[in-house]
């Protein structure tokens, strides 16, 4: 179970919610030479590519927390900033989030990487149909301490990523069904610098017609590897 505010033009009213299924898109952008940026990124790291674009890979819901801390096995994990939707039993509501992701596991297998990490999610989320009709004006955020205070790690807005109806169509017309409960995450920017592993990492989901914003902020435990 989750604790969610959900936000919406009726108010804000906290409640407990469970997650069933755990979807992470991935190779989302709409620009496919952004796409290919991506790839190449990871690939510099020894990602092997996609066998399809996108890709939605499944994870257990088990990973997903607001916790502000989690645990990982090594150093060789960062986060990834990306905008959820979570399906209840009164429509879609969408949220922020980080794929926090093992780059050393990821080197060999993207999908047993995706098992690997806590997956961070802000305790907030709005009500997907008071954001559609200016959902490619909604604003991505992320941050890391490099040493020397927090710096920009991710920035862009979510236009750079399929739109959310068509994802959804997608993962359908690739022969899936999203029940309820059913929680996905909708793919990452590129980052600032290059991926690299950092402790603390926070994110926002700013909506500039609403003036309203998301934010969640989380420290990476680095437990140490035994071999």
């Amino acid at each position: 179970m989750l604790s969610f505010e959900f936000r919406s033009r009726a108010g804000a009213e906290r409640r407990s919610v469970p997650v069933r299924d755990l979807v992470i898109a991935g190779w989302t952008g709409r620009d496919s030479h952004k796409v290919q940026e991506h790839i190449e990124e990871l690939a510099a790291l020894g990602v092997a590519p996609p066998a399809s674009v996108p890709c939605f890979y499944r994870a257990g819901a088990a990973l997903l927390t607001t916790a502000p801390e989690i645990d990982c096995l090594g150093a060789g994990s960062s986060g990834e900033a990306e905008f959820f939707l979570l399906l209840r039993e009164d429509g879609w509501w969408v949220g922020a989030g980080s794929d926090h992701t093992d780059r050393k596991v990821e080197a060999y297998s993207i999908t047993v990487s995706k098992q690997m990490c806590p997956k961070p999610v802000a305790p907030v989320l709005w009500r997907f149909e008071e954001v559609a009709d200016h959902w490619d004006q909604l604003e991505i955020l992320s941050e890391v301490d490099d040493g020397a205070g927090f710096t920009a790690y991710q920035r862009g807005s979510v236009a750079a990523m399929r739109d959310p109806r068509d994802l959804l169509r997608a993962y359908e017309a690739a022969g899936h069904r999203i029940g309820p409960d059913t929680l996905m995450f909708g793919g990452t920017l590129p980052v600032i610098g290059g991926i690299r592993p950092r402790a603390a990492f926070r994110l926002s989901l700013h909506d500039p017609v609403r003036g309203e914003t998301i934010r969640h902020a989380y420290t990476a435990r680095f437990l140490p590897d035994q071999g």
